[in-house]
């Protein structure tokens, strides 16, 4: 259609118009009036118009065709002009406050909108850059819109694989201005109105140039090129930005290729024990499962994987991570001030994340090591848009054991594997995909008669999508399950098959605004439902002369309700402050116990016995948990920082171990046992120096905690149906200070970190059966009051380098028997009071050699060798003492995991 009527008394237009090109408008309007158009082609020759209209003035038509592009106007009426422009506006008088005085309410242009107008963007000349790229406009100009600053946001893109990018940094060039991309690759930056020049770096990124102007909120996505030069000066540069001006404190991050230069034992790659080599993080032992933080117990921390939460990350009793090194992207670690969306753990967040898969074209990476093989293959589905990432390895290991000179471990074995699957696309600039299964096995027998198995099963689906410039939001599903079993088969007939699992699921909707240039939100609401088995016994056949016994299943569901909100108060301080609102209910059907009051819960004190119907509410517990966190720049690579925040969580490991075991049980809150909740509060300093290369930091925290659990001596925890009576709830305590030091550049690079820190827990009860060491604080099993790490690479050149690890820790607290006596005949140990002894002191040095294969472009696949030495001085690190009779006399013996000196060499191949 086209201009049907010209009134030419009105200098109206009528017309009617469906999807034809924007320049075909423009020529109607020329033929039927005396205004000539002024512009270049390219800036229409995409846009097209649906509009009608019916005896409507030229500027009310031009409004409404240009709504939807980057186009302005300009009407110069005397000549009977219009002058099209790009993003930008024409000034034919000096905005209200461009002086920077008050104007005259009575002056021409008071019936504009009063708003403190910035100057135009001012005339600019191209810079040449590495790769030539179009400098970028960004927004339109709207005189209704006028404000000093606006906010530019978009995702950092791998032009190769599509892969986003993480932790980039984009630095505003010549000002202080810079910003960090998140976990999904977006940035949001807060500009003047003008010219800039945006500096990118990241790992593995070539270093980019991008020239924009500002006219008012837009995005750019950044579609970078890979480079292979100066990886660790750039990844350093950005944890070192993020470390002074992040608001957050407490937060730690790896990426998986920071491991392949650390000797591990046995050669494995593993994000978590690069983790323990940081300050404030720790485990019982060497061999121990689990990871103590900041004097929490081990199952005080979130491990999550793809947003699915993962009970036991480690195989083969924390030898191993349970996470291919391949697949796996990297960890960001919450230990001190933990964001708001997460919540269910008093310590720490182990936020895991797996790559996506290569767009482009088949790719693969491996290693064969002495025990573990590896393969993660990378498969793009359609071109430059989705892709599916296979990763699997498994153990080896039963041929060491059987080679052993030790009689008793011949017989045993050892295998473990994993594998994962993840599926990625990007459908569009402005939704994504992405579903993430795993699933890892152990399974090892250390006598003849019983083989042991537990296993990890996740679930997780997230869809992005980008409503606008301002906001984004996430949809996520998650589903996690953990269990182990015994299979008990001997010569008598009492085999039998023992179960316990534990199962969860998820549901999370969290949405992010930048509601202007001082408020960026986080708000959402999640949902979860569990359901334990908390243990089956079973005869293998009808022979066995086991009985059955069979615990009720516990079920319970989990919510909260989120908003936090980062306020830029000024150049200098940040503040993020949240509220989780927390709620938890335990549901039927099941039976509990009531107690007498004032009363210790035994079997004598049982009042009654209550029935709960199905998915009927046995107790309900919850509250608001506060998170606060600030940052004052004292310069700008010099920060201070301090937070608070306290926690609930509704979920307790039971074990009557000294270290945590894989097949300890997890047991909700109910009745009787009330949740555990803390809070922490932390203060520290933060700075940069010589140019970036070295980043120090010095942190404090002081953490107090209640409804902890311990077990009573003796206690039974394990298919017992009442086990409120075997367990103490109390008080716990941790304070410490952690300084770490990194050199991040240059041929020698690496980090020390060294923690002094403090656990003690408290069990007081009028009752003496419920009171540990007459209701004294007393040392926790991990409390290790001095932690020295040190890590360190050196490059001769681009393919060889030198590593070495050196780790000292305090001894940590043990009971020891100090006497003997006689009763009824009968002689008895007497112990001393809980963990008032401690076993030596630990060290271990590591060495290791790494090879990479030559560089050259085109060939089948590149190679990375490494050969390392763990322990290398072979000292016998006790992993525990205990003690047996010999003879009349109690003898205390000390077990090892590495005594000698375990050399390795894994071979490790890129296609």
């Amino acid at each position: 259609m086209f201009i049907t009527a010209v009134s030419q008394e009105t200098k109206t237009l009528s017309g009617n118009y469906n999807n034809i090109p924007l320049a075909k408008l423009l020529m109607d309007i020329e033929r039927k009036t005396n205004y000539s158009f002024y512009y270049l082609d390219p800036w229409i020759e995409n846009d097209s118009v649906t509009l009608a209209f019916d005896d409507s003035d030229l500027k009310n038509i031009l409004d409404l065709a240009l709504n939807k592009t980057s186009l302005n106007y300009y009407i110069i009426e005397d000549e009977q002009h219009i002058v099209l422009l790009e993003n930008a506006i024409i000034y034919d008088e000096l905005p209200e406050g461009f002086f920077g005085n008050k104007t005259n309410t009575d002056q021409i242009g008071t019936n504009e909108p009063k708003v403190k107008a910035p100057p135009p963007p001012p005339f600019y000349t191209t810079s040449q850059t590495k790769k030539t790229y179009p400098v970028a406009k960004i927004g339109k100009s709207d005189l209704n819109d006028l404000q000093e600053r606006y906010v530019l946001t978009g995702k950092a893109i791998n032009a190769k694989s599509g892969e986003l990018i993480q932790d980039l940094t984009i630095r505003v060039k010549g000002t202080n201005l810079a910003t960090v991309t998140d976990a999904t690759g977006t940035y949001t930056l807060l500009l003047p109105v003008g010219y800039h020049i945006l500096n990118i770096r990241a790992m593995g990124i070539a270093s980019t140039e991008r020239e924009i102007i500002m006219y008012n909120n837009g995005s750019l996505n950044l579609f970078l090129e890979e480079g292979l030069q100066q990886l660790d000066e750039v990844v350093v540069e950005a944890d070192a930005f993020k470390n002074v001006e992040e608001a957050i404190t407490g937060s730690e991050q790896i990426d998986s290729e920071t491991s392949k230069n650390i000797p591990l034992v046995l050669g494995e790659r593993d994000i978590l024990q690069v983790a323990k080599a940081l300050p404030g993080i720790s485990s019982a032992g060497e061999g121990a499962t689990g990871l103590n933080v900041r004097g929490g117990k081990t199952d005080q921390n979130l491990v999550l994987l793809d947003d699915a939460v993962i009970y036991t990350p480690q195989h083969f009793f924390g030898i191993f991570q349970a996470l291919n090194p391949f697949t796996t992207k990297g960890v960001e670690i919450y230990k001190g001030a933990i964001p708001v969306e997460f919540g269910g753990r008093l310590s720490s967040v182990f936020d895991i994340r797996t790559k996506n898969g290569n767009v482009e074209k088949f790719s693969g990476e491996g290693s064969i090591g002495p025990v573990t093989g590896n393969l993660a293959l990378e498969i793009p589905l359609k071109k430059d848009r989705s892709s599916l990432i296979i990763g699997g390895r498994g153990a080896y290991a039963d041929w060491i054991l059987k080679s052993l000179d030790e009689e008793s471990l011949k017989n045993s074995n050892a295998s473990f594997f994993d594998g994962i699957v993840k599926y990625h696309d990007k459908l569009d600039d402005n939704n994504e995909i992405k579903a993430t299964a795993y699933y890892s096995r152990d399974a090892f027998s250390i006598t003849s008669d019983s083989l042991y198995n537990y296993s990890n099963r996740l679930f997780s689906a997230r869809w992005d999508h980008r409503i606008n410039d301002k906001t984004t939001n996430a949809l996520i599903i998650a589903n996690s399950n953990y269990g182990f079993g015994i299979d008990y088969e001997s010569s008598s007939n009492t085999d039998f098959d023992l179960d316990y699992s534990i199962n969860e699921t998820e549901v999370k909707y969290k949405i992010r605004k930048t509601a202007n240039d001082k408020h960026t939100l986080d708000y959402g609401i999640s949902a979860k439902y569990y359901g334990v088995n908390p243990g089956s016994l079973e005869p293998k056949d009808n022979s066995s002369a086991i009985s059955p016994i069979y615990i009720d299943e516990e079920q319970a569901i989990e919510g909260a309700l989120f908003i936090g909100d980062e306020l830029k108060v000024n150049d200098k301080l940040t503040v993020n402050m949240g509220v989780r609102l927390a709620g938890f209910a335990a549901l039927g059907s099941a039976t509990q116990r009531t107690y007498e009051e004032n009363s210790p819960k035994n079997e004598s004190t049982v009042q009654d016995t209550l029935s709960y119907g199905s998915a009927e509410a046995i107790k309900t517990y919850g509250g608001p948990e506060a998170r606060i966190s600030a940052r004052y720049l004292l310069a700008p690579d010099f920060s201070i920082k301090a937070s608070i925040n306290n926690s609930y969580q509704f979920l307790h490991t039971l074990s009557n171990n000294t270290t945590v075991s894989p097949i300890d049980t997890w047991k909700l809150s109910d009745l009787n046992i009330s949740p555990q909740t803390g809070y922490q509060a932390s203060l520290g300093f933060y700075k940069n120096l010589k140019d970036n290369m070295f980043e120090i930091s010095l942190e404090g925290y002081y953490k107090r905690m209640q409804n902890v659990l311990d077990f009573k001596t003796g206690a039974n925890l394990f298919l017992n149906e009442n086990v409120e009576t075997q367990v103490l709830q109390g008080d716990g305590k941790a304070y410490g200070v952690e300084l770490l030091l990194k050199k991040k550049s240059g041929n020698l690079n690496g980090w020390l970190g060294y923690t002094y820190s403090r656990s003690f827990y408290k069990f007081d009860s009028d009752f003496s059966e419920e009171r540990i060491n007459n209701g004294n604080y007393f040392p926790s099993n991990f409390d290790k009051p001095h932690d020295v790490s040190l890590v360190t690479n050196y490059k001769f050149s681009r393919r060889y380098s030198v590593s070495a690890n050196f780790v000292y820790q305090t001894g940590r607290p043990i009971t020891y028997p100090i006497g003997t006596f006689r009763y009824n005949n009968s002689d008895y140990v007497a112990f001393s009071d809980r963990n008032a002894f401690r076993i030596p002191d630990f060290y271990r040095l590591d060495l290791g050699v790494n090879i990479e294969g030559n560089h050259k472009k085109n060939k089948l696949a590149h190679s990375f060798v490494t050969i390392s030495v763990y322990n290398v001085l072979g000292r016998n690190n006790p992993y525990s003492v205990f003690f047996v009779t010999d003879d009349g006399e109690v003898k205390a013996l000390q077990s090892s995991i590495f005594a000698i000196p375990i050399p390795s060499i894994t071979y490790n191949f890129k296609f």
